[in-house]
């Protein structure tokens, strides 16, 4: 089987066997590296360099049919019926994929709530010992949340309050009966659906741990009630560990509002010293913020010869310096390598997640010094800061400090002029004031101008990048396409750099790029087309935000019934595999880029891309193309209108090449 129709599923990821990708849908484009050319030679390599090496890449791999969770194999499928159709213990194609893809669920959902638990961690200190650094920024959210968690918060000290707090949010990790409190947020109905179907999480460690459980050789055999616990999984996930990521680090270092940055390479500065911060837990990178401020340390700065310190992000890390501190954010994922390869770099400083293994080599032909702070992540030839929220401060300056250091082994410096502004900062709080205002702020301006049909609808497009497809490339097309058809994106993680390097995140895109009702509407409020809400495990705002739109009325009653969309244009960790299926369990279509390894089995597929629906109220899509993904999204915004009796018979704009050649010559120069 190399595809699917596109009324279903979408055109699908054309693979063969040998694991050539075809090319239906493909866009032309070359890779975004020139800066790594004059290196190749030396022996210098990126990740583009790795992935073309890698390919051909495993056809029953990409499709998802081989399995290896005993030593009995391993074993694999023949998608097209001609070799094996069964493993050795008798496993079919879609138990097979069914298991991997639940696999893919947990490992995703155990990273962004490992990242949960070490945030509740900091709170801890916060109340508990204040010489850690770390305090309590927003007391008006810590007592909201107190609420939903059950944590008595009148007459007492903040202290005592989010101490409480840190150790309800760190016993939702262990519990193992009931449900998670933060399921309550949910719309009503909603929270009904998963009880019906039994997926209301009961803890978010119990559900990880049963899911590979049940994915062990020898349990679950039965794809649909693999994926009802996929779905209990990612919603443990989704409701659980990243929403009390994002909350508590609101708590901690404040819940973030509009604010102005810069982004792309041309943020690393010729005259100072440049850290870069890459990862995702803000419990470091906020210290390293307060050190790269430290005047004992500016004046060892000078000393060494250089104006300051510039501290700048890579990845999600970058998003949650930006948004609080509007700090200037280096490039997403792809772009570790090529930040070290500017030869601007003293320090690269690491904690989990994204980081790349190559790094420590590739620091070796410069002069950049690699600091892993993690003990979960450790990476030979790097040299390591043990981080922990009891030391973090006197730990970040020790990091700086080395960084200072370091600056007079600066050798030749190639840095991009390229950078572009942005505007970032929209958590579902600040979308409530600044649609309603101050005093009484509310979603019924957005549900209102949705029902007038200046906004068509919402759409989430989040996730990482992949060297599988040109960089950026399918984040700028897909959102270009949506707001074009007066579609608001909301964006989180690498996808929102992407999509702010492109210019999208100014007031000014709007009327540059967006359809006359989206312009309207941001001209009105002084808004971008395009909302920066965060990093990834800040998903939880746009869970949030959809909730409240569905509590302001005039659009259902509940998610489902909104016309709202998802999508991972450039996926490739598994953490983007839990965050879709928690949206589809939410009630949103999401569509899938790249491609899915599940293609390999059409019974599962079916179940993903059809039976979702009517079980959860969303489903999966799987489409490389951004073009037709987009055509999938506002498709079912339409059909979700016409559902609610708002559909005043709008079409989409079909984008043809001369209004694509158009838009691309309004691009600011990259």
């Amino acid at each position: 089987m190399t595809g699917q129709s596109v009324d279903e599923y979408g055109s699908g990821n054309q693979v063969d066997i040998e694991g050539r990708q075809g090319t239906q849908g493909d866009m032309p484009g070359e890779k975004p590296v020139n800066i790594t050319a004059q290196f190749r030679q030396a022996g210098v390599e990126t990740v583009w360099d790795r992935s073309e090496l890698q390919t051909p890449r495993c056809g029953f791999g990409e499709l998802g049919v081989c399995c290896r969770n005993c030593n009995m194999g391993p074993c694999r499928i023949d998608p097209f019926g001609e070799g094996a159709q069964r493993g050795v213990c008798g496993a079919t194609a879609e138990i097979i994929v069914a298991r991997n893809f639940g696999r893919m669920i947990a490992a995703g959902a155990a990273a962004h709530s490992d990242h949960g638990r070490d945030v509740a961690h900091a709170l801890m200190q916060a109340a508990r010992h204040p010489e850690s650094g770390y305090a309590v920024k927003d007391a008006g959210k810590l007592r909201k949340v107190a609420k939903t968690l059950g944590v008595a918060f009148e007459n007492r000290t903040t202290a005592d309050v989010a101490a409480d707090v840190a150790q309800a949010a760190l016993a939702i990790f262990g519990q193992q009966e009931g449900e998670i409190p933060l399921v309550r947020l949910a719309p009503e109905t909603r929270q009904a659906q998963w009880r019906r179907l039994n997926i209301v999480p009961r803890g978010i460690d119990r559900e990880v741990v049963e899911m590979m459980h049940r994915t062990t050789m020898g349990v679950d055999h039965d794809h649909r009630n693999i994926m009802l616990q996929g779905s209990r999984v990612a919603l443990s996930d989704g409701w659980g560990g990243s929403m009390i990521a994002t909350e508590l680090q609101d708590i901690l270092f404040g819940t973030p509002s509009p604010v102005r940055g810069r982004v792309n390479l041309g943020v690393l500065s010729r005259d100072e010293v440049n850290v870069v911060v890459h990862g995702h837990e803000p419990a470091l990178s906020e210290m390293l913020v307060v050190a790269a401020r430290d005047g004992e340390l500016l004046a060892l700065a000078k000393e060494k010869g250089a104006k300051g310190i510039n501290l700048v992000g890579i990845c999600c890390t970058a998003n949650e310096i930006l948004l609080r501190h509007g700090l200037p954010i280096a490039g997403n994922v792809l772009q570790q390598e090529l930040a070290v390869i500017t030869g601007a770099v003293e320090a690269m400083v690491v904690d989990v997640q994204c980081i790349m293994p190559s790094l420590p080599e590739l620091c070796k032909c410069f002069h950049t010094r690699l600091m892993t702070t993690s003990s979960k992540g450790r990476i030979e030839g790097a040299f390591h800061h043990e981080f922990s929220e009891e030391n973090a401060y006197q730990t970040a300056r020790e990091i700086v400090q080395d960084a200072v250091m370091n600056f007079p082994n600066r050798g030749a410096v190639d840095i991009p002029g390229e950078s572009m502004d942005l505007v970032a900062g929209f958590s579902h709080e600040a979308i409530t004031y600044m649609l309603g205002g101050t005093f009484r702020g509310s979603y019924h301006p957005l549900n209102d101008n949705i029902i007038s049909g200046r906004i068509r609808g919402v759409a989430g497009v989040v996730g990482c990048c992949n060297p599988k497809v040109p960089h950026d490339r399918s984040h700028v097309d897909l959102v270009k396409e949506l707001i074009a058809n007066d579609v608001l994106v909301v964006q989180t993680g690498c996808s929102a750099i992407a999509c702010a390097k492109a210019g999208l995140m100014v007031p000014e895109s709007a009327e540059r790029y967006a359809g006359k009702g989206l312009a309207e509407v941001c001209r009105t409020v002084g808004m971008p087309p395009v909302l920066h809400s965060g990093s990834c495990v800040d998903n939880s705002r746009i869970l949030i935000a959809l909730s409240e739109m569905v509590k302001a009325g005039g659009l259902g009653n509940d998610i489902s019934d909104l016309p709202v969309a998802g999508a991972a244009p450039e996926w490739m960790s598994e953490k983007a595999v839990a965050i879709g299926q928690y949206f589809v369990a939410s009630g949103v279509f999401t569509v899938f880029g790249v491609g899915l390894p599940v293609m390999g089995s059409e019974l599962f597929l079916r179940h993903l891309c059809v039976e979702h629906e009517s079980m959860l109220g969303g489903k999966w899509a799987v489409e490389p193309d951004a073009h037709r993904m987009a055509g999938l999204m506002i498709d079912h915004i339409n059909k979700k209108r016409k559902a609610l009796g708002i559909d005043q018979g709008r079409e989409r704009v079909l984008f043809d090449m001369e209004m694509r050649r158009e838009l691309a010559a309004k691009e600011p120069a990259a």
